[in-house]
């Protein structure tokens, strides 16, 4: 048998080098295995992170906001923009902590529309001490009401004493109860009255008064007067026009309540309050009043002397020229014993108006001085242009044109032409001089 197989298996033991493995380059090789595995591991975390603000919402932030209420009025948090969920975590908004100090005061209202409100309500307003006085104009109508008052006091005097011999009443106690009636003229209830029936003015509804009291404040507040004194009333017509009358009276057209600006109708509540400040609304009707009695029988005298001599004309002439001849002998005898008083009453109206065109003037420079001259002068424009096209459209129905007052027209008028008012408020209307 062939043994030398054998002595090469021995040569095997040289196998056990393999301890030198591991100084082989196989083993550096082995931490080559692991970066794969490194970076399978953070592959895991990257969906964990995002999930983490998800579910957790900045609570820190959200609590935060409501401290501060004021601050949503003007500017929103731009975490609030940027995160469209936060809404949904915000809780009902819920009484605000008090305050370590006393909170701001609320702001003052906006204008209505072009009436810069300078009196809020709530604020301080200073009043004057004497709510209504009388100017030079108030007297002068008083003046000019005293011939009228003393025609008047003869009619009174000579009804009381056919009073008293029909009936024994004594003739003075008629005539100190008509002097005492006077003082029914700052009566309220007797005001409504004169309002109603008289003026035929209305009490104004909840929402004309909720849009007239503001504007009045506004003008009573400039002037320094307690406007809580003064009653508003509408008249219910569609023409531009306002009223102070009796002591309390203050009435607007629905018209100007429901077209005017609210600056135009502050312009004209401020003119209408300077009529009562000046005392020419409660001169004018004591004055009315104190004299109606002498217009009354001068009306009524007139009456029955046209009446007479119509009558007797249709019989005789000589009959009705009988009649002119005793009416003007009883009126000469009526004067010379009166030194002339009923002359007078001729020119009085004349005298009347002309007072009555400078009160209007007072007016208007009463509410100039409060602020409203610029508005005043935009209303008499529009006037002035309604009534060009009112003239236009009768000229154009009629084919003539419109006829103007006349001289004697223009001097009955108690209001002064809308020209003269706008020349009056230049001087208001002018930029200061600096």
């Amino acid at each position: 048998m062939n043994q030398p197989p054998e002595p090469q298996y021995p040569q095997g033991p040289q196998y056990p080098q393999g301890p030198q493995y591991p100084q082989s380059p196989p083993p550096p090789a082995y931490p080559q295995q692991q970066p794969p595995q490194a970076p399978a591991y953070p592959q895991q975390q990257p969906p964990q992170g995002p999930t983490y603000p998800q579910q957790q919402p900045p609570p820190p932030q959200a609590p935060a906001y409501p401290q501060y209420p004021h601050y949503q009025q003007y500017q929103q948090p731009p975490q609030a923009q940027q995160q469209p969920s936060y809404p949904q975590y915000q809780p009902a908004p819920a009484a605000p902590p008090a305050p370590l100090h006393a909170p701001p005061a609320p702001p003052t209202p906006a204008p209505l529309d072009d009436l810069e409100y300078q009196n809020a309500p709530g604020t301080r307003v200073h009043l004057k001490a004497h709510q209504r006085s009388a100017d030079a104009t108030a007297f002068g109508q008083l003046a000019l009401h005293v011939p009228g008052f003393l025609m008047s006091l003869m009619v009174v005097l000579l009804l009381a004493t056919i009073l008293e011999a029909l009936s024994g009443l004594p003739y003075w106690v008629p005539t100190l109860l008509w002097i005492a009636s006077g003082a029914l003229v700052f009566h309220r209830p007797s005001e409504d009255f004169f309002a109603r029936h008289l003026l035929r003015l209305q009490r104004p509804l909840p929402h004309e008064l909720a849009a007239l009291s503001p504007v009045w404040r506004e003008v009573t507040a400039r002037a320094g007067v307690d406007g809580d004194r003064y009653e508003l009333w509408i008249e219910d017509t569609h023409h531009l026009n306002a009223y102070a009358a009796a002591g309390h009276i203050v009435g607007v057209t629905r018209y100007a309540l429901e077209n005017l600006p609210k600056s135009q109708l502050a312009a004209v509540l401020a003119h209408e309050l300077g009529h009562h400040t000046g005392g020419h609304a409660w001169s004018g009707l004591l004055g009315w009043w104190y004299s109606l009695p002498g217009r009354i029988a001068w009306q009524v005298i007139r009456a029955v002397t046209v009446f007479v001599i119509r009558f007797t004309s249709f019989f005789s002439y000589l009959a009705a020229g009988f009649v002119i001849i005793f009416v003007g002998l009883f009126t000469l005898l009526t004067i010379t014993a009166t030194y002339g008083l009923p002359l007078l009453l001729l020119v009085m109206p004349y005298l009347t108006a002309a007072v009555g065109r400078r009160a209007e003037l007072r007016a208007d420079e009463h509410a100039a001085v409060l602020g409203f001259a610029p508005m005043l002068a935009q209303m008499l424009h529009g006037v002035m242009a309604q009534e060009e096209q009112e003239k236009h459209a009768v000229l154009v129905q009629t084919g003539k044109p419109f006829t103007e007052p006349g001289t004697l027209d223009r001097l009955l008028s108690t209001h002064p032409d809308h020209r003269t008012r706008l020349h009056h408020l230049q001087p208001y209307l002018q930029p200061p001089r600096q």
